[in-house]
């Protein structure tokens, strides 16, 4: 069984346009990226007894602990808000990209191969 290619698909003219939306589409994600990694993002939890501030890249910049959470008889607690916190802004800065693309995107599955 043969496939049929539409026939405003098959001219050179129209595949070219479709290039051209294709490379433009990719440089929007590239800036979108690059802009995206440089933009600084902040979670807190514990009423902010613990606060996290990571970079669209997901590299941590900073981790501000209240004095009052510090229990040396209560390690765990410290630990699991030091946890809580890393999730809660991972989570956040993924929703935001995801967001972000899907605009450029237009909700389009960009994880196919050979795709970008």
């Amino acid at each position: 069984m043969k496939a049929r290619i539409p026939q405003s698909m098959q001219s050179p003219s129209n595949m070219n346009q479709v290039i051209r939306q294709a490379q433009k589409m990719q440089e929007e994600m590239e800036a979108f990226q690059e802009e995206f990694a440089a933009r600084e993002f902040k979670a807190s939890v514990g009423g902010g007894a613990v606060e996290i501030t990571m970079n669209g890249a997901k590299e941590v910049l900073g981790v501000h602990i209240s004095p009052e959470v510090i229990d040396p008889e209560d390690p765990e607690m410290l630990q699991d808000l030091i946890a809580s916190a890393v999730n809660e802004i991972v989570k956040n800065v993924e929703s935001e990209n995801a967001e972000g693309m899907n605009k450029i995107t237009g909700g389009m599955n960009m994880n196919m191969p050979g795709l970008f």
